[in-house]
């Protein structure tokens, strides 16, 4: 599948699939504190396109509502007026066009006369809520895109490549952990798991995000580069220029 993406910040994506933008979790607030008993987070930079500089968009693609570095204040102001996929339980939250996906559950997203199938997928993301992911095809095009979601590598993550065939793999990566949980917990996953994933899945591409700006990031581009090659798969990443309009696929 042939696309352009563009790395806004953190895990906010902008996808232009066959003539539709989609904006995976919305995240454009300045630099911040976030307090959420006993959970502090922080970011440390801000997104590299302004909300006002956002081209129009079609669809929201949301892991999930609950954490401000996967949907902030001003990314919510996004989600008025466009259908939002997200989880079945932020849907509930979320209410207006917002659609809850189960696991595996899929939508037909249809924009002046373009369909996108997007199937969600599972993830598991520590003890902190619901999240899932999504898989996107386009008519015509044998290879799928995936977008992991803020989760680690689960068993249930294989059963991807049994049902798509992935091209390009957006990881949300960053090995994340909250003090309050354990600091050796991990809620989204590390580089090692990135590249075992990327390896399940069978991608030709993996693209990293979701990896800076927030101080509960503990693995940089440094060690994701090195986990890769140590795996055998450093030749699939691709990096993506924060701002700058990519085509992949």
């Amino acid at each position: 599948m042939k696309f352009s993406a563009t790395h806004i910040g953190t895990a906010t994506v902008l996808l232009e699939i066959a003539g539709l933008r989609l904006l995976t979790d919305p995240v454009f607030d300045a630099p911040a504190e976030y307090r959420h008993d006993p959970v502090v987070l922080r970011s440390t930079a801000g997104p590299a396109i302004a909300l006002a500089d956002l081209p129009p968009i079609d669809a929201v693609l949301l892991s999930h509502d609950d954490h401000p570095d996967n949907l902030d204040a001003a990314g919510r102001t996004l989600l008025a007026g466009r259908p939002v996929l997200t989880t079945q339980s932020g849907a509930g939250r979320l209410g207006g066009q917002a659609v809850g996906l189960a696991p595996w559950a899929a939508y037909e997203l249809t924009v002046r006369g373009t369909t996108l199938r997007i199937t969600a997928t599972p993830g598991v993301h520590g003890p902190v809520g619901d999240v899932i992911g999504f898989v996107i095809e386009a008519e015509g095009e044998e290879e799928a895109l995936y977008i992991s979601g803020d989760t680690v590598y689960v068993d249930e993550l294989d059963r991807i490549a049994e049902r798509f065939s992935i091209g390009t793999a957006f990881l949300h990566l960053g090995a994340a952990r909250i003090a309050a949980f354990g600091n050796g917990r991990l809620i989204t996953m590390d580089a090692a798991q990135g590249a075992a994933l990327t390896r399940s899945l069978g991608a030709r591409t993996a693209v990293p995000v979701h990896y800076a700006s927030w101080e509960h990031f503990s693995e940089d581009r440094a060690g994701i580069t090195a986990a890769f090659a140590a795996a055998g798969v450093g030749d699939r990443l691709r990096w993506l220029t924060p701002g700058a309009r990519e085509t992949l696929g």
